[in-house]
């Protein structure tokens, strides 16, 4: 229909009175006001009322069902849902010497093009092809790192919590930025150097020309190659972090350090965490496994933690914390009040309100330990206030909060009734994972 209208204009415009018509100065201040209308020759003429016609036709015959379906995709951009396990999936790094050797070996191995008779000519396309091929072997690897190490940014929140309090915050982003910054500049100055081998007129020069330019090369990588080596430590230090499913539930257990959280974890799970008295024995995520009849749940053991603002705790304490921030977990608060611990029970009293206040919305379980050790009169520190009158806190420093299960694993009291509250707390656990599930689904149907 457009075309056989462009094509009457057409004719339109070959008869003189139209052509008259169409110039009169009338008719152009008239044509201005339409878009995409010029004044000039017969087919510029007609493209430009083509274009307008087709800007305001646009998907005018797309099916009515295909026009629904493009613009829910265009209402729901919806996210997609971030998941653990990056780590794992992080490429395999060479150390900085090892991507050099192999290089430099490839590299000489490279012949001249069959058939050049010039001696001359022969030297210079093998001394440039040579070049080329070890720019190329050795800046490959470095772009694939640099493509494959995700950005911190699309990580799930755990998994970027544990980069930024392991590594150090931004010192990641520094490593890929400096493995990125070598890789253009092997990349350079292999080009620069390839492109004067192939200008060479003799073949001493030529030779010469490659032996600088594979100097250069193989400075550069010494020089700059550590950020390699970096990457390499950061990969080891990643992949041995702890995987976490987030569809299976998850215990954590909490408390300050050496309360005998670790103890508790070899009891209830398949985790093997050191066990010693001291504090911060526990220096990372531990990952373990309860099973229970045929259901298998997840159990971490986390970092103790201090009487302290959360500005002056340290990257072991910011751990635990991030856990319970980003993980859907049930909590197991484990209390010392036998005085053996290090830490008063006025502080685990004070830590275990702020945790309680943060993350009271989680399944909870308090657990009291080392309860053959409990005396019937509190222990008392001597860095402790116990004058003041507060009756909940007196409580506490006797029996642990109210509800508390009192346990020993040294001589096995109450621990099968534990592992029964924790396995009822599981239950429950999946119970709200699916109920998530469910409803995070029945949104995004009722979305689209």
């Amino acid at each position: 229909m457009i075309r056989g209208g462009a094509s009457n204009l057409n004719h339109l415009w070959r008869i003189p009175s139209a052509q008259r018509l169409l110039k009169s100065p009338n008719f152009s201040k008239a044509s201005n006001l339409v878009p995409g209308i010029e004044i000039c020759q017969s087919l510029k003429f007609c493209n430009g009322l083509q274009s307008c016609a087709h800007a305001a036709t646009v998907k005018s015959y797309v099916p009515t069902a295909k026009l629904a379906e493009l613009d829910r995709k265009e209402k729901n951009t919806e996210v997609e849902v971030e998941t653990v396990g990056a780590f794992q999936k992080l490429p395999m790094v060479m150390p900085a010497v090892d991507i050099l050797q192999s290089a430099m070996k490839k590299a000489r191995r490279i012949p001249p093009t069959k058939g050049i008779a010039n001696i001359a000519k022969r030297e210079r396309n093998k001394g440039a092809k040579q070049l080329d091929a070890l720019m190329k072997e050795l800046g490959v690897p470095l772009r694939v790192y640099t493509e494959n190490f995700p950005d911190k940014n699309t990580l799930h929140p755990y998994e970027r919590s544990l980069i930024e309090l392991t590594l150090g915050d931004g010192h990641y982003e520094q490593v890929l930025r400096m493995v990125d910054l070598l890789r253009k500049k092997v990349v350079s100055v292999g080009k620069e150097h390839a492109s004067l081998c192939a200008k060479s007129l003799t073949k001493r020069e030529a030779l010469e020309r490659l032996t600088e330019g594979v100097k250069q090369l193989e400075v550069i990588f010494n020089r700059e190659g550590r950020a390699v080596d970096d990457l390499l430590n950061i990969a080891k230090i990643l992949r041995q972090m702890p995987v976490v499913d987030l569809e299976t539930p998850t215990l954590c257990l909490v408390g300050a350090p050496n309360v005998g959280k670790s103890s508790l974890v070899r009891i209830l799970s398949t985790g093997k965490p050191e066990v010693c008295n001291y504090p911060f024995t526990t220096r990372g995520i531990l990952m373990g496994h309860i099973k229970i009849s045929s259901e298998i749940f997840q159990v971490t053991d986390t970092p103790g933690l201090l009487n302290r603002h959360d500005d002056d705790r340290n990257n072991l304490e910011k751990l635990t914390l991030a856990v319970l921030s980003h993980l859907p977990t049930a909590i197991l608060f484990v209390h010392d009040l036998s005085g053996q611990c290090g830490t008063s029970p006025t502080d685990q009293f004070v830590i275990y309100k702020e945790i309680k206040e943060k993350f009271g919305d989680h399944l909870w379980l308090d657990v009291v330990s080392k309860c053959d050790l409990l005396k019937e009169s509190p222990v008392t520190f001597v860095n402790e206030d116990v004058s003041a009158d507060n009756v909940e806190l007196a409580s506490y420093r006797k029996s642990g909060p109210e509800g508390s299960i009192h346990v020993s694993v040294t001589n096995e009291i109450r621990l099968d009734e534990l592992k029964d509250r924790v396995y009822k707390m599981m239950i429950m656990q999946m119970d709200r994972i699916k109920s998530r599930e469910s409803s995070h689904s029945q949104d995004t149907v009722a979305s689209a």
